[in-house]
C-alpha cells in the first residue's frame, strides 16, 4: 500500500527517541557565548562588584570593618573637595569632548567625502601618534604647557609673567589641551563610519531640490551622523573623567580631578572604601551625564532634521 506524501510530512517523529540537548542550538548558542560572557563576568563585573562592596566598609589603618556603613559615601557627596573635583573632572570632560568632536568631524568629512580611493591611506597617518606611549605624548605636552615648560619660559622672557608660579597655562587648560589631544583620533574613527553609511543619493537628491551646500549638511549630513557624534562623545568623555595622569603631570594644583583623589586613597592614603565610594559616585554621575548628553544631542538631531 502507498502512503501519501502528505501523510509522511505529517508523520511525527518517533516517540522513543529522545533528542540530545547538547546538539540543539540553544546548546550551540550558549557555546558561542560562554567564554565572552565569563571573561565579562570576570574581568568586568566581579571587579566592579568588589568595589561597590569594599565602598559599603570602613577602614581603620591595616584593619578592614566588614560593618554596613554609608559613611564613606556621604563623605563624597558632602566633603567639598571631593565634590568640587568631581564637579571640575565632569567639566573638563565635556570641554574635552566637545573639542575632540569639533576637531574631529572635519577631518572625518574630509576622509569620508574627500578621500577617494585614499580613505584607508588617510585613516592609517591619523593612526601615527598611537606609535608612541600615552605618557611620552603626554610628557610632550608637559614640555611645552608644564610649570617650567617651553611656553611658561617665553612669557617670562618677554616680560608677561615675573615667575614660573604665574604659569599661563599650567592648569585646566593645559588639561584640555593634552586630553583634546591624546583622544582626537578616537573621536575620528567612529564619526567616519557614521559618514560613510550616508547614502549618497539622498545628497544628490537635495542638491537637484535646490539646497546648497550649508543646507545639505545641516539638513542631511549633520543629523544622519549623528551616531557617529554620540559614539565619539561617549569615547572621549567616560576615560577623561578617570584620567589621572595628565592631570598630574601638566594640570597642577588648578588642574588636579577626581581620578587623582581616588588614586591617592587606593595608594598613600591607604583608604580603599572611601576610595570605593568616590569611584562608584563618579560612576553613577557619569552615567547620568552621559544619558543626557546622548538624549540632547538624539533631540538636537531631528529638530534639525
Amino acid at each position: 500500500m502507498t502512503v501519501p506524501a502528505e501523510t509522511i510530512v505529517a508523520m511525527p517523529p518517533e516517540r522513543g527517541r529522545k533528542r540530545n540537548w547538547l546538539q540543539s542550538e540553544s546548546a550551540t548558542g550558549l557555546g558561542l557565548i560562554s567564554p565572552t560572557l565569563i571573561y565579562a563576568l570576570i574581568f568586568l563585573v566581579v571587579p566592579i562588584l568588589l568595589v561597590i562592596a569594599n565602598s559599603f566598609w570602613t577602614q581603620h589603618y591595616l584593619v578592614v570593618d566588614r560593618t554596613f556603613t554609608l559613611e564613606n559615601y556621604r563623605i563624597a557627596v558632602t566633603d567639598p573637595i571631593y565634590r568640587d573635583l568631581l564637579m571640575r573632572s565632569l567639566w573638563i570632560s565635556l570641554l574635552v569632548s566637545f573639542f575632540t568632536v569639533v576637531l574631529a568631524y572635519p577631518i572625518a568629512f574630509f576622509i569620508s567625502f574627500h578621500g577617494g580611493r585614499h580613505k584607508g591611506l588617510w585613516l592609517f597617518l591619523i593612526t601615527i601618534p598611537f606609535w608612541t606611549s600615552y605618557l611620552l605624548r603626554v610628557m610632550s605636552w608637559k614640555v611645552i604647557l608644564g610649570y617650567n615648560g617651553v611656553l611658561n619660559a617665553t612669557l617670562m622672557g618677554l616680560g608677561i609673567t615675573d615667575q614660573p608660579s604665574d604659569a599661563f597655562l599650567y592648569n585646566t587648560s593645559a588639561v584640555v589641551i593634552t586630553l583634546t589631544h591624546a583622544w582626537a583620533t578616537f573621536a575620528v574613527l567612529p564619526i567616519f563610519v557614521s559618514l560613510e553609511k550616508i547614502d549618497r543619493t539622498l545628497i544628490e537628491a537635495a542638491t537637484d531640490l535646490g539646497d546648497g551646500p550649508v543646507r545639505r549638511f545641516l539638513r542631511i549630513t549633520l543629523p544622519l551622523s549623528a551616531p557617529g557624534i554620540i559614539s565619539a562623545v561617549l569615547i572621549v568623555m567616560i576615560p577623561t573623567v578617570g584620567d589621572f595622569v595628565t592631570p598630574k603631570l601638566v594640570g597642577g594644583k588648578d588642574g588636579v580631578m577626581i581620578a587623582n583623589a581616588i588614586q591617592a586613597q587606593f595608594g598613600k592614603a591607604a583608604n580603599w572604601p572611601l576610595g570605593a565610594a568616590l569611584s562608584v559616585t563618579t560612576m553613577a554621575v557619569v552615567t547620568a551625564i552621559a544619558a543626557a548628553v546622548v538624549l540632547t544631542i538624539r533631540t538636537a538631531a531631528r529638530r534639525i532634521r
